[in-house]
């Protein structure tokens, strides 16, 4: 009985040496969302801030803040889905685990299966850093540095 189980524990090990790489993958996609979650709270935050002044905001003003408002709610929506491409990357490798374990158990050829799954989990990674890149641009392209004096006035 032990010479039997000499090969299965073998073929296990085999199977765990195969699914660290995935496994790590899986890590730097759980950093990427927590980096996203960060930023898409303070987006929140940011937005909250301004509707708040809004209530106060002279009409000379209330076009730039709802400007900036229109702005972060795009940023919003950018972030909100890499963040929901990135879940699902993850939620693929971690079915490409499964599917390795499934494999050494069954008589079933399950190549096929996850080489399709990494593909499509890589994809949606790319997308989610995709979308991630644009909200850069989209932040970058409103910052406004220098527009203003010391003095509060527009130059």
């Amino acid at each position: 009985m032990v010479g039997e189980l000499g090969p299965q524990i073998q073929e296990i090990g085999e199977v765990v040496r195969t699914a660290v790489a995935p496994v790590f993958l899986l890590s730097g996609v759980g950093v990427t969302l927590t980096l996203l979650a960060n930023r898409l709270a303070r987006v929140v935050d940011r937005a909250r801030t301004l509707e708040q002044v809004e209530h106060g905001t002279h009409a000379n003003d209330l076009h730039e803040l709802r400007r900036s408002l229109g702005t972060l709610a795009l940023r919003a929506r950018l972030l909100g889905n890499a963040i929901a491409l990135c879940t699902i990357c993850a939620l693929l490798v971690s079915m490409v685990v499964v599917a390795l374990f499934l494999g050494a158990f069954v008589d079933f050829r399950l190549s096929p299966v996850i080489a399709t799954l990494f593909i499509v989990a890589m994809l949606t990674f790319i997308g989610g850093l995709l979308l991630f890149l644009r909200e850069v641009f989209v932040a970058i392209g409103s910052l406004r540095i220098g527009l203003r004096d010391i003095g509060g006035e527009r130059p």
